[in-house]
């Protein structure tokens, strides 16, 4: 059985590295027929290359996966499970229909005797080694796959089908990689490619520039129109593509816990308190009435702050609490101590790096020599740390939290630490292989554990609290039946707030924050939703929604709509450009003048030594059109302004450092064709996706 467990899970793994080339399409939600939402007869879930798929062999191809899961794991497929298997039965249609008319277009294939060598013969392939390798030895005998072969029909019905898809997977994956090497293989790059990539990288440029952010012209004062945001989008309708979306506004109603919830929390933790303190069995009776379960022994650095403040009154059999953390009570039985086989410690240290050669490591030494010396005279560790320390720790001011001497440190670290006694500096340094560490115990080492049974009960909202927070949401939505209805009753009641989520997608699962938000999703898709309705009280997670729909867009249809945001901070930069370009003039005189001459906002920076292939002009950014002009120019001229992406920039080049010459520009070719490569898995699956004009309608169904 353990075998078979292992060929199980290789199998989803062999499904997972089949996906890996795909780019997954997010669905979730509850299962919903399209009779019961939407209406009409049609029930086709997706088209891929022309074929449909209908409802029916989609959810039979999903059931399929589920099951198979659901032996796998031993446990039914939760509802996060069930949209991961939706994706995964929608991925193998992909591969069975759009992969496989390529595969066939060239006459692939993987024949029964390559099967057999990927098993049993010369060339295992690498999920039969995994599966087969023995886990104490690592070593793979070829004759453990052969007498596992021989006895598998004497094996049961399900440990066979899960054999037989175990070998549909390899041959699967064996397939995609023929294909994909084989696109590979067709890729090339020539000289004059490998040559350009070689003077992009050693080419050299000095510039000095003028920059007038646009942020320094405020939005307020440029006014953008419909009209030239459909120009702006006519000339760049490549650059866009659409997609059915939905764009809201909504409120929510959240159901927290009343006064009253936590009054009656209260009094039960009270009468558990009671309980506890007389269970001749606390740790079972903990268990059976604690919402969250802890560990019986703890030592002091795992305790509750509120519970460790106590430590000093404890007595054996004592009840302690409640403590109050955030929404949940806790009560604490303590019932003696033993101890434990480490010990604990804490301590905070500071560290100082000591990377490089000798020279670099003296110095560090020094330097850490010095930050002793200065806390053994009275400076503040905590300080020092957060100037000085090169980890994490430092925002800490050097704190580590508690740790065993378990080997979680290094051990020139564990050795120091817990060979000293008390609290304190220790009081030399610490070399390790990350450097040197000036170490403050702050709470001496113990191997104490306290046993603690524990109840921890959070509070939850009555279902009464919950009824009457679905009264108001469901008033509310009642009240309003139109976006004026909407906006004016948001007004009235100042507890509401308005939030906009923008361009939700039809397979969306969330909203915004708003997370399981299928329901409201389908609701503002659902062909009965018209611009401006408003929606009943819709539950999502501890809340319920009341959302108006304020635009849609469709993916038949590039429109500004879809990308409103973005074209609108496009031509309004445009425009500033130009107010930017005509008040700078003709420009004449040093750049320092004329950005003086211009006024708040305008800066000059120098940027040396600029190479083509990673420009970086510091307060410009990454900005390809100047820094193809700055190479365009030859030494000692000037650009006219010109937009950039950050701004109006007028540059200089002061200096070019042409690239040496090279009679040999391989490096450059092989980076060029490992970088081809690296990309081609992606490149052929979005490939493969537009030929096969994929159309996915599951959203409808789920």
């Amino acid at each position: 059985m353990a075998l078979i467990n292992k060929i199980r899970e290789k199998s989803g793994v062999a499904v997972g590295i089949i996906a890996v080339s795909l780019i997954l399409f997010i669905v979730g939600g509850d299962l919903l027929g399209s009779q019961s939402l939407f209406g009409g007869q049609d029930q086709t879930v997706g088209e891929i290359a022309g074929q449909e798929i209908s409802y029916q062999e989609f959810n039979a191809k999903v059931d399929e996966a589920r099951a198979a899961y659901e032996q796998q794991t031993g446990r039914p497929a939760t509802e996060q499970d069930q949209v991961q298997l939706r994706d995964q039965a929608w991925n193998q249609f992909i591969l069975d229909i759009a992969y496989a008319k390529e595969y066939d277009a060239l006459g692939l294939a993987v024949t029964k005797e390559e099967l057999i060598d990927m098993v049993q013969g010369n060339y295992i392939s690498p999920a039969i080694r995994q599966t087969f390798t023995d886990p104490q030895t690592g070593a793979f005998d070829k004759n453990t796959v052969i007498n596992y072969l021989k006895s598998l029909k004497t094996l049961p019905a399900e440990q066979q089908m899960a054999w037989t898809n175990f070998e549909r997977n390899l041959s699967a994956d064996r397939m995609r990689v023929k294909y994909e090497n084989l696109l590979r293989l067709s890729s090339f790059v020539t000289t004059a490619e490998a040559q350009k990539e070689y003077q992009a990288q050693n080419t050299r440029a000095d510039a000095k520039f003028l920059l007038v952010p646009y942020y320094v012209v405020p939005d307020t004062t440029v006014k953008v129109t419909d009209s030239q945001l459909q120009d702006y989008l006519n000339k760049h309708k490549d650059e866009y593509k659409s997609y059915n979306s939905r764009t809201l506004q909504y409120v929510t109603f959240p159901v927290a816990p009343s006064k009253e919830d936590s009054t009656a929390l209260y009094d039960q933790i009270k009468s558990l308190a009671r309980g506890l303190a007389a269970a001749p069995n606390d740790s079972s009776y903990a268990r059976m009435n604690s919402d969250i379960q802890a560990p019986l022994y703890m030592t002091l650095g795992e305790m509750p702050e509120q519970l460790k403040a106590t430590v000093g009154t404890f007595a054996s059999g004592g009840v302690y609490g409640p403590y109050k953390e955030g929404n949940t009570y806790f009560i604490y039985k303590y019932s003696g101590t033993k101890k434990d086989t480490n010990f604990t410690v804490r301590a905070s240290h500071i560290l100082i790096r000591a990377a490089g050669g000798d020279t670099a490591k003296a110095a560090a030494r020094t330097k850490a020599e010095g930050i002793l010396r200065q806390i053994q005279g009275g400076a503040s560790f905590e300080a020092l740390a957060a100037e000085n320390s090169a980890d994490g720790s430092r925002q800490q001011g050097g704190d580590l939290g508690y740790f065993k001497n378990n080997n979680q440190m290094v051990k020139p670290f564990q050795d120091a630490v817990f060979s000293f006694n008390g609290t304190g500096l220790i009081p030399r340094l610490v070399e390790t292989e990350f450097g040197f560490h000036i170490i403050k115990i702050t709470e001496p080492k113990t191997n104490t554990l306290y046993r603690i049974a524990t109840i921890g009960k959070t509070i939850t909202p009555s279902q009464a609290t919950r009824d009457e927070v679905y009264r108001k949401a469901e008033q509310f939505a009642t009240e309003s039946k139109s976006k004026d209805d909407f906006d004016e009753n948001t007004k009235k009641d100042k507890t509401l707030v308005v939030a906009t989520a923008e361009r939700i997608p039809e397979n969306a699962t969330s909203v915004n924050a708003l997370g399981n938000a299928r329901e409201l999703v389908r609701w503002a898709f659902n062909k009965d939703t018209d611009i401006n309705d408003v929606s009943s009280a819709i539950e999502v997670d501890d809340q319920y929604v009341v959302a108006v729909l304020t635009g849609e867009t469709s993916e038949d249809e590039v429109s500004i709509e879809n990308f409103r945001q973005e074209l609108t901070a496009k031509v309004r930069n445009q425009l500033k450009a130009e107010q930017i370009i005509a008040k700078l003039g003709s420009a004449s005189g040093t750049l320092e003048s004329i950005a003086q001459k211009y006024g708040a906002g305008a800066l000059v920076e120098t940027v040396p030594d600029i190479n083509m292939a990673t420009g970086f002009l510091k307060s410009a950014g990454v900005d390809p059109l100047a820094v193809g002009k700055i190479f365009g120019l030859k030494a000692g001229k000037r650009s006219k302004p010109f937009a950039g992406d950050a701004g109006v920039l007028i540059v200089e080049t002061t200096k070019v450092t042409p690239a040496p010459s090279v009679a040999d520009y391989t490096v450059y070719k092989n980076q060029l064709q490992q970088n081809a490569s690296s990309r081609a898995g992606f490149m052929i699956n979005e490939a493969i996706r537009d030929n096969a004009d994929i159309k996915d309608r599951r959203a409808k169904f789920y």
